[in-house]
């Protein structure tokens, strides 16, 4: 059994630990996270599924479950795969990403208020795609890339500026925070500088939306995830190692540093895809990791729990922006961040009564 250090001491890791026969492989199988990562994936699919169903136009479940298959009514076809799965899909994946991307920077900073979009990286990545939109007119891939170098670069900045022997979770956040009012000082005099029809279309983006997400948004979004995901599964037990403190984790052979820094460089990745695809969505790389280790039990990140609870979260947030106000459908970003501004004032009040 082993340990990790938390602020009420030293708490036991359980679970099951399976291994190879030469030991080179091991995975650690905890029943409950099981069970929560079970339940929130099929919650998840039965909602995508009633998702499929709503609309202006609606259909059954039958109906649709037939449609993905190649059959269903006539005319289904085309609302259903062609309009209503491509921004299904893009809304889990978003959320997956975020949620993981969540989960390793609260475990880098070792603080339940760090998240890339509270210190910044979400910020930086709407401040390369403003660039692109603005000063460049850049189109789709455009923007996807300008997001990606601004999150990229705005981790840099903040990894510089908190580096000192060495960075601390403390501040790495006070940091980014900075950060985070000069890129929006900056954003927002972009936007005056703009002319009335892209200062329009750059304020729809940076509310974070989901609207109008076809299957050119699905491909590149799922070929990022395909990259990134397993490296940041890979980079899990270094991580667990990590939180028992860096003299502990450098006893077991990792090195703290690199690994911090590898961990943050996934993480910010991670967010910048997710930013690309639907625009900076607020706070639920905060509260997915915060409401999955609840549900576990687990003293440690979870990161699969983590990335279903963020697919679940902007899953139902989409619905719900759709559905609020039908047929007028408002920007998912809304959603989250009227929701995320209660869930972290409700943080804040129990951090401060803990301390």
């Amino acid at each position: 059994m082993s340990a990790v250090r938390g602020r009420s001491g030293v708490r036991p890791v359980t679970g099951r630990v399976l291994r190879t026969r030469s030991g080179s492989l091991s995975l650690r199988l905890h029943a409950r996270s099981l069970a929560v990562g079970t339940l929130l994936a099929l919650v998840t699919c039965v909602l995508g599924l009633f998702c499929l169903t709503t609309g202006s136009y609606s259909a059954s479940s039958r109906d649709v479950v037939a449609t993905l298959f190649g059959g269903g009514p006539a005319g289904l076809g085309f609302i259903v795969n062609e309009l209503r799965l491509p921004r299904l899909l893009v809304a889990m994946m978003v959320g997956t990403a975020l949620g993981l991307g969540g989960a390793m920077f609260q475990s880098i900073s070792r603080n339940p208020l760090g998240s890339p979009d509270v210190v910044g990286f979400t910020t930086g990545s709407a401040t390369g795609a403003l660039v692109v939109i603005l000063l460049l007119g850049g189109g789709l891939r455009g923007v996807a890339a300008g997001s990606v170098v601004g999150g990229l670069l705005t981790a840099g900045l903040v990894y510089g500026l908190a580096f000192r022997r060495g960075v601390q979770g403390f501040r790495l956040i006070l940091t980014g925070i900075g950060t985070t009012a000069m890129l929006a000082a900056f954003n927002s005099y972009l936007l005056t500088r703009a002319t009335l029809n892209d200062a329009q279309t750059a304020q729809l983006w940076l509310t974070g939306s989901l609207n109008g997400r076809r299957w050119d948004h699905v491909v590149p979004l799922a070929l990022a995830l395909l990259l990134l995901v397993p490296v940041a599964l890979s980079l899990g037990r270094r991580m667990s190692l990590l939180e028992m403190g860096d003299d502990t984790a450098r006893a077991r052979g990792v090195p703290a540093e690199p690994t911090r820094l590898a961990l943050l460089v996934t993480s910010v990745a991670l967010t910048a895809v997710a930013t690309a695809a639907a625009g900076p969505i607020a706070f639920v790389a905060l509260a997915a990791p915060q409401l999955a280790r609840r549900l576990t039990g687990s003293p440690g990140a979870g990161l699969v729990p983590a990335a279903l609870m963020g697919a679940l979260l902007l899953t139902a947030a989409d619905l719900a922006t759709q559905r609020a106000l039908a047929p007028t459908q408002l920007p998912v970003g809304i959603g989250t961040a009227a929701l995320g501004g209660l869930y972290l004032a409700w943080l804040l009040g129990r951090e401060w009564r803990r301390r």
